[in-house]
Parts: structure tokens; C-alpha cells; sequence
């Protein structure tokens, strides 16, 4: 650990309560979140935190340092420490339970060069436009029964339970090629994995330890090994057309894939794959439910859907952090950041800085030009982003003609979590049209 982050100067350092807010899960189920992030883009665009409990590590607030980090990443690595956001007792339990590892899980955003882009490659060419495009229609036709199905509801629902969850979750089944039987214990352990602080998606309600709560995501990761072993398995016995035979006889430097490396990649997509587009998809419903002649401008212009989903993504931006660290000494705005200390990217902010989008709390439209960073930036940058864009114009797509007048229901309510979050309730009453 450097010098700066042991004992952090008074400039450097961020106020001991903005520190701690970040670090709190409930903060980002409210606008504390937000309010935290527009003093420090204000006052200390790139200062250190030092919550209790925690390592001190470097908050990066501004859009423009964000894609610097993004963009380098042979300096800026993600194996060296914990990618997420992880206090010094869980740390502790975690590396117990690795033998060393700070990660509980290695997939491609744990890795680094060379082995990042050896296992990108491997599936990134399901997820180019290209091949996106030949699924277009299966899609599409979920779409329509979804949409079907949230007018079958009577005029009132719950969009994230009834609609948002399932709709990603079928597409991304289908294509890493889980039964649809199981798709609801897919669904549950993302949540668990996600959403291990929140007391509607925690495996456990009782008080934990933060050791216990390593030890909890533990028994996540291994339900997920389990379940993919069986697949991987079968898949090597029986190979289909889908990404889990992919996966399972995939070939790394002329070996089998490896066991850790294999339950890394199907857990990501497996969870990522579905959980960030439920968000963005939620929070495009929001917006239609809560801004005055949204949907009539979208009724009125079908085009205009494109637009929705990609304000509706920088909006929601569903995963809020990752972490960071240089292998070597280095200079941002200004400061000296020393080898090996650690770094707090924080999309969100960077989707509301006001040195790049105008009005960034409101939701338009009419942005130009759409530099949001929530899927990420770089080496990093999201594998699914096309199939998430394409997902959520097909079903507002299907379901904005149908619907006459939307408005909400009750009190939208947020995943307590600092690392993945979105709208975990979202009563809305419609009318169709």
C-alpha cells in the first residue's frame, strides 16, 4: 500500500461521510448516492477514501478520467486486487477460501493480457452485430409474447417481477443453452450473487460478519459450479449449437479449458448476461411511467425507441462500480497514484457529469452525442452490449404501441448494492391502447 493511501493529505483526502455512503449499499437504493457523487465531482473529482473496515483507495468521479483508466489497461489492471468492492475481513475470508486469490470468481472481468483477450475471444463472436442479427427474430418473437403478457395482467403490475426479470433471462437461457426448468434457479442465485446486502435478494436474512458474508457468496459460486460441471459435462458428451458446449470443450494454449476458468465464464454470462438489461429495461418503463408525454412522443414515432434505450441504459447504468489498480506509478488530474493502489470507477457518476451531458438528471431523449459509460470502456468493454440494446428495442418496440397511458402504482424501490443495482419493484398501472 502507498504512502498516499495510508496517510491521505487533507486535499487529497474525501470527507469521512461521503467515504462511508460509498461504501454503503443502502446508499445506492436512494439519492444519497447521487448526492455524493455531485459534491465530489464538484469539490475532489479524484480524492481517497478511507472508510472503516476498507483499504483506502481513489475515487474516480469524472467521466473523462473514468475512459482514461478504461482505455489503459496495461497500466490500470483488474486481477491485481479485488475488482469489486470488498472490506478488509471479507477480503481475509475470501483469500482463505482461494488459497491466495483475491477473487472468488475468474472471468473475463477479473482477467488481465494476455489471458483476457485469449477468453474473449472464445464467445465474442456470438455477441457481434452479425451474429446478433440471425437471433433478431427469435428475439423479437419473445418480445411480442412478453408484451402480450404484461396487456394479459389486467391494467396493473409489478414491471420488474412481472415483466423486466423474465424477458432477459429467457434470451440469455437460451442461447448459453439452460433448460428452461431451471431458469428460475438461474434467477435466484444472480440475485444472491448481486444482491448478497439486500434483504429481498440475500441468500440469508440473519446479520452477518463480512467474513460470513464471503463465506455466503462462496456457497453461490459453488451452487453455480455444480450446476455448470453437469452441464459441462453433458455438453462435452452430447456438443449442441449453444454457448455452453462452446464453453465446455473450449481449448486455452492447447488445454482444456480449466475447471476455475469454466464456471468464471458461465457465471458471467449466466448473471450479467440478463441482471443488467432487467435494470436498463425497468428503468425505461420508469421514465414512460414518470415523464409527462414520453410515451405519446414514442407512439408517435417508433424511431425514436433507440433513443429511449440508450438514455434509459446511461439512466439505470446497472453496474455502478468496478476497482482498479496501476502496476506502476502514475499521474491523473494532477495527482501521483502509486503502484498497486486501488481504484473506485464510478459509472454512474460518470453517467450524471455535467462537463458532458446536459441537464444529467433529466431524462432526454435528444442526446447527442451518447457517451455513456455503462457498459464500460476499453479491453473491458461489455461483450453483450448489442444483444442488450437490440433485447430492449424489441420489446418497447412490441409493447409501446399497445399502450395507451402508463403510471406508476406505488413506490419504485432499488437493490441495496454497491456493486450491481436496479429496480427490484415497480408497480405501474397502464391502460391499453
Amino acid at each position: 500500500m502507498s504512502d498516499v493511501l495510508t496517510a491521505a493529505r487533507d486535499d487529497v483526502r474525501i470527507p469521512a461521510a461521503i467515504a462511508e455512503t460509498l461504501v454503503d449499499p443502502t446508499a445506492y437504493a436512494d439519492d444519497r448516492i447521487h448526492e455524493a457523487y455531485t459534491r465530489l465531482r464538484a469539490e475532489n473529482p479524484l480524492g481517497v477514501a478511507e472508510p472503516e473496515g476498507f483499504d483506502p483507495f481513489w475515487v474516480v468521479t469524472r467521466h473523462a478520467d473514468i475512459l482514461e483508466i478504461s482505455r489503459n489497461n496495461d497500466l490500470f489492471k483488474s486481477g491485481v486486487r479485488p475488482t469489486t468492492l470488498t472490506n478488509r475481513a471479507a477480503l481475509a475470508r475470501v483469500m482463505e477460501i482461494t488459497g491466495g486469490s483475491p477473487h472468488l470468481v475468474r472471468s473475463l472481468v477479473q482477467m488481465d493480457a494476455p489471458d483476457h483477450l485469449k477468453y474473449r475471444a472464445l464467445t465474442q463472436p456470438w455477441f457481434m452485430p452479425q451474429s446478433i442479427r440471425k437471433r433478431e427474430e427469435a428475439v423479437r418473437g419473445l418480445a411480442e409474447e412478453t408484451a402480450r403478457h404484461m396487456l394479459s395482467l389486467g391494467g396493473e403490475c409489478d414491471f420488474v417481477r412481472d415483466v423486466a426479470v423474465a424477458y432477459p433471462l429467457r434470451v440469455i437461457m437460451q442461447i448459453l443453452g439452460v433448460p428452461e426448468a431451471d431458469y428460475p434457479r438461474m434467477l435466484r442465485l444472480t440475485q444472491e450473487l448481486f444482491g448478497p446486502t439486500d434483504p429481498d435478494t440475500a441468500r440469508s436474512l440473519e446479520a452477518l460478519t463480512p467474513a460470513q458474508y464471503a463465506d455466503l457468496l462462496g456457497m453461490v459460486v459453488a451452487d453455480f459450479t455444480a450446476y455448470f460441471e453437469a452441464i459441462s459435462a453433458d455438453r462435452r458428451a452430447h456438443p449442441c449449437d449453444d454457448l455452453a458446449t462452446l464453453i465446455a470443450n473450449a481449448v486455452i494454449d492447447g488445454q482444456p479449458i480449466g475447471p476455475v476458468e469454466a464456471t468464471g465464464y458461465y457465471t458471467i454470462v449466466a448473471t450479467a448476461g440478463h441482471d443488467t438489461t432487467s435494470s436498463s429495461t425497468a428503468a425505461a418503463m420508469w421514465a414512460l411511467a414518470t415523464q409527462p408525454g414520453l410515451l405519446d412522443q414514442l407512439r408517435a414515432d417508433l424511431s425514436l425507441v433507440a433513443a429511449l434505450v440508450e438514455e434509459a441504459i446511461r439512466w439505470a447504468t446497472p453496474v455502478k462500480t468496478f476497482m482498479r489498480s496501476p502496476v506502476a506509478d502514475t499521474e491523473l488530474r494532477g495527482r501521483t497514484i502509486r503502484a498497486g493502489d486501488w481504484m473506485m470507477l464510478c459509472y454512474a457518476s460518470g453517467n450524471r457529469d455535467e462537463e458532458v451531458f446536459e441537464q444529467p438528471f433529466a431524462f432526454r431523449l435528444d442526446r447527442q452525442p451518447k457517451r455513456q459509460l455503462a457498459f464500460g470502456f476499453g479491453a473491458h468493454l461489455c461483450l453483450g452490449q448489442h444483444l442488450a440494446r437490440m433485447e430492449m428495442r424489441a420489446l418497447f418496440e412490441a409493447l409501446i404501441p399497445r399502450l395507451r397511458a402508463v403510471e406508476l402504482a406505488g413506490e419504485p424501490k432499488l437493490v441495496a448494492s454497491s456493486f450491481v443495482n436496479g429496480l427490484k419493484t415497480l408497480p405501474i398501472r397502464f391502460e391499453a391502447a
